[in-house]
Parts: C-alpha cells; sequence; structure tokens
C-alpha cells in the first residue's frame, strides 16, 4: 500500500469480503478490491481504505464569503483545501478537472494535518475550509485537520453536496461549525439525471447536519430549463422555510460549463423571481450569486435597515454587534465572533 491507502472507520462488513460504506447516502456495496463511487475510496481484503488522505490539489487562502458564507465571520479569511474525487456527477461541475477522475491516479501534494492547522494559523485565517471538491469522501482527512484546527482556536467549515449519512454527521460534531449545502434541485428525477444521486439523500443530509448543530447555508445554482421552474424554485424555498425562515438561501447565477455549455446563463429575471418566492414563503435572508454588486446586502429581518454592505468578497460596512442588531435589538442568525 502506498502513502495515500488509510484505513477507514466508515464502513461494516456484509459478507466475506464485500463490505458497504456509511461515509455518503450512497452508502456504496464495495466488493474486494473495487472501489466505490467516489473512486477514491476501495476495498482491501474486506477493509475500506481512502486512497487520497492528505493528498490536496488546493491550499488556498480565501474569503469566506467565496463560500458562499455570509453568516459566519463575515469578512475573515479562510483556509481551503481540497483533495480529488467526488461522490456526485454533476454536469455542470465547476471544478470537473479535479472531482471527476475516473480510474486515473489520483493527483496531489501530501501535506501533514498538522502543517495544514499551521499553514492556516500562519496567514491568519480565522477558518479553515473543506471546498472545491466533495468533503465527504476526504472525511478522514477533514476530520483529522478539523479536530486539530478546534483545539488551536480555528473554526472549521465544509462546502458540500449535503450527501452525509447520519453515521457521518455525528462525527462532524467533533470538529465542524459551518457548512453550505447545495441543494441543486427539489426533484428526484434531476438528481438522478444530471448529479447521480437522490434528492432525499441530500434531504437527510441537511436534516443530518442540522441535529447535529451545525449552522448552514443553503445554495441553489439556478440552471435554465432544469430547475428555474416556479414550482422548483417555490418547493426549494418551502424546504429550507419549514427547517428555518433564518437559513440563508444564496441564489446563484448559472454560467455554461463542462458538459452543460449548450444552456444559457441565468437570466437576472430567473434569479429576481427566485427572490421574491423566497420572501414569499418567509426567509429572512436571500441573496444573488455570480451578479456583481446585487443582492449581497444583510438585512435585519426585523426593522429591514442595513447591517452588513458587502461588494464582491469585501465587506464595505459591518454594524451586526455580538450577532445582535443594534437598530432593534433582533438576533441576527449566524456567528459573528
Amino acid at each position: 500500500m502506498s502513502i495515500k491507502d488509510s484505513a477507514s472507520p466508515f464502513y461494516e462488513v456484509i459478507e466475506g469480503k464485500k463490505v458497504r460504506c456509511t461515509l455518503c447516502a450512497h452508502r456504496c456495496v464495495i466488493s474486494d478490491n473495487s472501489k466505490g463511487i467516489c473512486k477514491v475510496r476501495q476495498n482491501k481484503e474486506g477493509a475500506i481504505y481512502t486512497l487520497n488522505k492528505n493528498f490536496f490539489v488546493a491550499l488556498n487562502i480565501d474569503p469566506i464569503e467565496k463560500k458562499p458564507l455570509f453568516h459566519f465571520l463575515p469578512g475573515s479569511r479562510s483556509f481551503s483545501i481540497a483533495t480529488e474525487g467526488c461522490n456526485f456527477r454533476c454536469l455542470f461541475c465547476q471544478n470537473y478537472d479535479i472531482s471527476q477522475i475516473g480510474e486515473r491516479e489520483i493527483r496531489g501534494k501530501f501535506v501533514p494535518s498538522e502543517k495544514v492547522v499551521e499553514l492556516a494559523i500562519e496567514n491568519n485565517c480565522q477558518t479553515i475550509s473543506y471546498t472545491y471538491t466533495e468533503p465527504t469522501i476526504f472525511f478522514e482527512t477533514a476530520y483529522e485537520v478539523g479536530v486539530l484546527a478546534r483545539a488551536m482556536g480555528l473554526k472549521n467549515v465544509f462546502v458540500t453536496n449535503g450527501y452525509l449519512t447520519k453515521e457521518s454527521a455525528e462525527k462532524t460534531k467533533n470538529f465542524l461549525d459551518a457548512a453550505n449545502v447545495d441543494l441543486k434541485s427539489f426533484s428526484d428525477d434531476t438528481y438522478k439525471k444530471y448529479c447521480g444521486a437522490t434528492l432525499k439523500g441530500v434531504l437527510e443530509g441537511i436534516d443530518n447536519l442540522l441535529e447535529a448543530g451545525i449552522l448552514l447555508e443553503i445554495t441553489t445554482l439556478i440552471i435554465p430549463e432544469m430547475n428555474d421552474s416556479e414550482d422548483e424554485l417555490r418547493n426549494i424555498a418551502k424546504f429550507i422555510a419549514s427547517r428555518s425562515k433564518d437559513i440563508p438561501w444564496h441564489i446563484s447565477r448559472f454560467f455554461p460549463n463542462y458538459k452543460m455549455e449548450d444552456r444559457n446563463p441565468t437570466s437576472l429575471k430567473s434569479l429576481n423571481l427566485a427572490e421574491t418566492i423566497g420572501k414569499e414563503e418567509g426567509l429572512n435572508y436571500i441573496y444573488k450569486g455570480n451578479v456583481w454588486g446585487e443582492g449581497e446586502y444583510t438585512f435585519c429581518p426585523s426593522c429591514k435597515k442595513l447591517l452588513i454592505q458587502r461588494e464582491g468578497f469585501e465587506i464595505l460596512k459591518n454594524v451586526v454587534n455580538n450577532g445582535i442588531c443594534p437598530h432593534c435589538g433582533e438576533k441576527i442568525y449566524g456567528f459573528f465572533g
């Protein structure tokens, strides 16, 4: 076995050397010497090994707003890391070159978990973000880094497709503080056709994270002729509101990419429709993504006064005081340090 091979605790033996992975909602049944859907977890003689542990393809410094997280330490820097692989097959993936690896050799630079935390601190980052690809499939790395980071006073963030099982979400209690979940659609057929996943698995994953006490924000990339109908947008907004009307909803503009270059960019009309629907369903915080200078401000849901003014990823004004609106005393959803 190579340095990339690391035993995983997230599996159960079915029979003989056949095992079931318990990290994500696919719950892949994997025969000996075979890999799961993510292509980075392999059954070796009746035990699962993660093939990408601590082999990073990204070690970057980002504004936390880029995740996007608007209600978690706004204006701070986040040390953003990723390994290769993904458990989804999204036809519109923005990072397909590192997420869709097939059977090729896993790339990356080996960096010990202690060094990752050290780099985050050296670069004045308040958080470590597990992002760009799907953090669930490099969970052992995230867990090890995250526990060390928490011990050093750093916070931890997932940018995730939400396909975590109850077992893995339970483990996030030991290190994870916040997550932005992509809710890509409210149609099971759409998830199966465009992502190779199920809506049920994502909705359960969102509930699993909420039950684990993780602060959530949700993003929907609005794609023409895929998820931009009024009914679908309303179903997404209704679901979010049913969990909490305070969960921020980022409605993001799509640009042609990967295997969906034949689609048009999302119209501003579609974004405005989603915003209107979100407000009608009672959501308190709605933001527009991939549209410069529009729909980025945070307003108090009670007195409606401006609290946080943004331009792109830059904070121009922030008057939230210990999570409280200074104008009316309303508690503002999030963690503001």
